[in-house]
């Protein structure tokens, strides 16, 4: 897999990244020989980067010996920029990761474990949410998350009302959510959507859906109890499946990638509800003259509630030793405090990782953060080896049965085999 990992992120680059970082000038009150320089890499999200450049200078006031330079790139060149630099030792000290990417990081030998004398097994298990767990490899934590994220729906007001529902009230069960959806979808006289019922795109967090909540919610599971064997092809996965791809078709509520994305469509009113992280809010408000909408939690099925729960997580690179690794850690201790996490939430919309923090009523009753605070009650965090791949068995299964023709259950049999094989190569290794 190491082999595989730097293969296929190395093919990507046109030229060796040059790493480039200017001259720093030493913080006041420091020397520029006293001074240890860290770098700190995440990919750009423009909320994201102003709020990391504001927490940047306050650490850097309290602690006037340590310089960090923070570095931003697009999301689809991250992991090439980080394949090609830090083998060198040419990358960043600390750098924030996707959790479903660790695997393939730490089996690559890109990240160091977090040092247990500062961030001890039980304390982190005792403060965080349980499902930072899914950055535990090997009895070891290689990172750890600001923020954590867990799904809710997002429905457009103006829309309910125009299709006779009550643009106050959001559907609380799965049912109800598709006669929503199939009253406000809308054709023209060739079969093209003039807009959606609701999203249908699995390359955005409808994959999370199928796995993590309709699976559960049709009685079944989609990994046995430590991760290691797919579960899903059962009953439970068949169910999950064909209740998804009849939303295109039998209930025509929408298909994927109508207008490109289910972000974009919801964002121009075309679309009447959409599921998705806190994370969106930010981008959403943006909109508040035009796009009036309300969050809810995530409508149960059977009885059962069931959600998705992801983080980005900072981790400090394998090449980072002494007095930068000194640095980082104390970073890394700032990143993760409360202070930071209350920060986090209004600018980002992302909720706080710590759960004293985020159950406070002031947050969990939130109109817009409540529902995300609320459903990590009941979230599961996919523990991933290769996140892209175990997206896209999904992807290929759900078009499978709808562009090819296959059967429901043959598409699931198929995706659970190249899934399995996945999670095979990767434990036969470390186990």
């Amino acid at each position: 897999m190491k082999k595989g990992l730097l293969v296929v992120l190395l093919l990507a680059m046109v030229l060796p990244f040059a790493f480039a970082a200017g001259k720093q000038e030493a913080p006041t009150g420091a020397s520029q020989s006293e001074v240890t320089e860290i770098v700190y890499w995440q990919y750009f999200y423009e909320t994201k980067k102003d709020l990391m450049d504001k927490l940047i200078k306050i650490f850097e006031e309290r602690n006037p010996d340590i310089k960090v330079t923070q570095q931003t790139f697009p999301y689809e060149n991250y992991n090439t920029k980080v394949a090609s630099s830090v083998p060198s030792g040419q990358g960043p000290n600390v750098i924030n990761l996707f959790y479903g990417w660790l695997p393939l990081y730490i089996d690559s030998g890109y990240l160091q474990p977090l040092p247990e004398s500062v961030f001890p097994n039980s304390r982190i298990e005792n403060e965080f949410f349980p499902l930072v767990e899914a950055a535990k490899f090997d009895g070891k934590y290689y990172a750890l998350p600001t923020a954590v994220r867990s799904l809710a729906l997002f429905w457009n007001k103006d829309l309910f009302k125009a299709a006779g529902l009550d643009p106050e009230v959001p559907p609380t069960t799965m049912d109800q959510m598709v006669a929503y959806a199939k009253k406000i979808a809308k054709q023209d006289k060739n079969g093209n959507y003039l807009q959606t019922g609701m999203t249908l795109e699995l390359r955005g967090q409808m994959h999370h859906v199928l796995r993590e909540v309709l699976i559960r919610q049709f009685g079944g599971t989609p990994y046995n109890a430590d991760s290691t064997k797919v579960t899903y092809n059962s009953q439970a996965g068949y169910d999950a499946l064909k209740w998804f791809t009849d939303l295109e078709t039998v209930q025509k509520v929408g298909v994927p990638q109508y207008m490109t994305d289910d972000v974009t469509a919801f964002s121009a009113g075309k679309m009447g509800m959409t599921i998705d992280g806190s994370f969106r809010l930010g981008n959403f408000n943006k909109l508040k003259d035009t796009l009036h909408y309300g969050v809810s939690e995530l409508p149960e099925m059977n009885g059962v509630k069931s959600n998705f729960a992801s983080f980005w997580a900072n981790g400090i690179t394998s090449t980072t030793k002494g007095k930068q690794l000194d640095a980082s850690i104390k970073f890394l201790e700032f990143l993760t405090s409360d202070e930071v996490m209350a920060m986090w939430l209004p600018a980002i919309g992302e909720l706080p990782a710590k759960k004293s923090l985020a159950l406070k009523d002031e947050f969990k009753n939130d109109p817009t953060y409540g529902p995300f605070i609320r459903g990590l009650d009941y979230a599961q965090a996919t523990k991933f080896i290769d996140e892209n791949e175990q997206r896209m068995v999904w992807i290929n299964a759900y078009d499978e049965v709808v562009l090819n023709g296959m059967s429901v259950q043959k598409a699931v049999d198929q995706a659970a085999q190249k899934e399995q094989a996945v999670l095979d190569a990767y434990y036969s290794k470390t186990r």
